[in-house]
């Protein structure tokens, strides 16, 4: 299975950047499924029903969130009715929407798409690897499903790395986002399972993690708080990564970085 999924977008520079290079990413990729962290879309902050209409109408699959999934308000009564569009599945029970989605090809094979989220220096919020414990009893790799992808929303490197080799050989991939930087860790751990720490934001890399710059510096020189943030609003960077995996185990065979467009060098896997 060949699955792309693209990191963090950012604002309207993001959103201008996915559908730019969608088309070519289909063309020259041939993805089975196309996942995108779409959690800061609407002006930096949340996502609302118009970016996931957008989203799917180019060709998305499912759209991954995290920490800022409620700061739209209207998607809060959405997202029960919206399948495709996940926040983190280690919310507490009774928490409206869903943090996984069983995506079936037209050739019947099956990927379930995680989305978790990390408790290092974020949000309360319960236990992801007790969680995905619980997921992995009833989803089982090259048996219910075919592919098993997960997202993981968090600031720390340590947790993540942690959380991926906690699940090494039980799901296909897990990549990292929430920090907006593409990492240059992308490989495959020891039983079969692609990781990287961050895929990287899709938004204008001339700021800082997506903000017009003068905005977030300010906040460092003068400790005070000002302005909500405004996404920087120059041409976006493209980033993401290709993950291909093996039908019969539903273990990662490679994966690759992603970068396209903006101010940051060009990446594009080859296969």
């Amino acid at each position: 299975m060949r699955i792309v999924f693209i990191g963090d977008i950012m604002g309207r520079s993001g959103r201008e950047a996915l559908e730019k290079h969608l088309p070519q990413l289909r063309e020259e990729l041939k993805p089975d499924i196309i996942i995108v962290n779409g959690e800061n879309a609407t002006n930096g902050r949340g996502i609302n029903i118009k970016a996931c209409k957008q989203f799917y109408d180019w060709g998305v699959d499912c759209i991954t969130t995290g920490n800022h999934i409620w700061d739209q308000r209207e998607i809060i009564p959405h997202i029960a009715k919206d399948k495709k569009l996940l926040r983190p599945f280690n919310f507490p029970p009774g928490t409206p929407g869903s943090g996984v989605y069983k995506h079936r090809l037209n050739d019947g094979r099956t990927i379930t798409v995680v989305n978790a989220m990390a408790r290092l220096f974020m949000d309360a919020i319960d236990d992801p690897f007790q969680a995905i414990n619980t997921l992995l009893s009833e989803e089982k790799l090259g048996h219910t499903t075919d592919a098993i992808f997960v997202d993981f929303h968090g600031e720390t490197t340590s947790e993540k790395l942690s959380f991926a080799h906690y699940i090494d050989g039980k799901v296909t991939a897990v990549i990292g986002t929430h920090t907006h930087i593409p990492t240059a860790d992308a490989h495959i751990l020891e039983n079969g399972t692609a990781y990287q720490s961050d895929a990287g934001m899709t938004g204008d890399y001339n700021s800082v993690i997506g903000v017009e710059k003068e905005m977030a510096m300010q906040r460092f020189v003068k400790k005070m708080p000002g302005e909500h943030f405004r996404p920087a609003s120059g041409e976006a960077t493209l980033c993401g990564c290709l993950i291909v995996s093996n039908d019969k185990t539903g273990k990662a065979v490679s994966i690759d970085p992603i970068r396209l467009g903006g101010i940051l060098p060009g990446v594009m896997p080859t296969a």
